[in-house]
């Protein structure tokens, strides 16, 4: 799904947590990291604890809480799980 009418913002809550709109996909996701597909790219969403709270697809909304420590969008469309988190520092 690719529906160009949908729109993406994200709005974080002091760390804790991130709502997220304009999601097409959820390509992969641990307690470390979730890589997304959005309308506007891929996205990464790395931190600690992360439990997805929230998925849906259809009205593209995800929201994901845990501690969240980074916030990244790629240009490219390779979003797998080694690709987006394999070169992150433990």
């Amino acid at each position: 799904m690719n529906d160009t009418s949908m729109t993406h913002s994200f709005a974080s809550r002091s760390r804790d947590g991130i709502n997220i709109s304009g999601v097409s996909d959820v390509v992969s996701f641990d307690e470390s990291g979730v890589a997304l597909e959005t309308v506007c790219g891929s996205m990464a969403v790395e931190g600690e604890g992360l439990h997805i709270t929230v998925l849906n697809i259809t009205e593209g909304k995800v929201e994901i809480e845990g501690k969240i420590n980074g916030l990244y969008y790629f240009e490219n469309k390779s979003t797998t799980k080694k690709g987006l988190f394999s070169k992150r520092a433990d």
